[in-house]
């Protein structure tokens, strides 16, 4: 069977831009920690002198988590927090490079327990609020599920309206896949202002 290179997968797509964001020593969140493999991945790019948190409503995500983090030694800077990413700002003080989410449900566990829309927008619009300048959202979208495809929409109606003056959004999805391909949407926060009023 022929496999793409580049291409083949939405969360390797991904990878090649946040390979190009993130740096050593940087604050980084993952809001939708599922099996942990983010985490991982989140861990490994800032290095010791940064620091991951990541969040999940489930707590075997936390326990599949914790045993990846503790094998690869990364227990003191990496941070698992049992709550919903919309209460990130509760646990994060500092400007973060890039915040990512994966949005549906925790893979192998209840498909029952998804992102739903009106939490994952007030993540998103926390996450704004914490970006660093030039730091990014990153936000793969899962919709084959039931109420996928009611998440992305209302996610990308918020999105399509941030103020171009300080925020780059590119929405990127295979265009010739079938079965609700996932999609993936990054948002870059252009400059350093504090007026809140500018994430809408």
């Amino acid at each position: 069977m022929l496999r793409a290179k580049y291409l083949n997968k939405i969360t390797e797509v991904n990878k090649m831009f946040i390979e190009k964001i993130i740096e050593n020593g940087d604050v980084v969140v993952d809001a939708t920690m599922g099996n942990g493999y983010d985490t991982i991945y989140l861990a490994n790019l800032v290095g010791e002198t940064g620091k991951v948190y990541a969040f999940d409503v489930q707590e075997e995500a936390i326990k599949s988590t914790t045993k990846k983090v503790q094998r690869d030694g990364f227990t003191d800077f990496v941070s698992l927090i049992l709550d919903g990413h919309q209460n990130m700002d509760k646990y994060i003080n500092e400007e973060v490079a890039c915040v990512m989410f994966n949005l549906g449900y925790l893979p192998r566990a209840k498909h029952h327990i998804i992102t739903k829309p009106d939490t994952t927008l007030e993540a998103i619009e926390k996450a704004l609020k914490l970006l660093k300048p030039n730091g990014v959202i990153s936000i793969a979208m899962y919709t084959g599920h039931e109420g996928g495809m009611e998440e992305r929409n209302y996610v990308c109606d918020f999105l399509n309206n941030l103020d171009q003056n300080y925020y780059n959004v590119l929405h990127t999805n295979f265009t010739n896949q079938v079965n609700n391909p996932p999609e993936l949407i990054l948002v870059e926060k252009k400059g350093d202002f504090n007026s809140l009023d500018k994430y809408i």
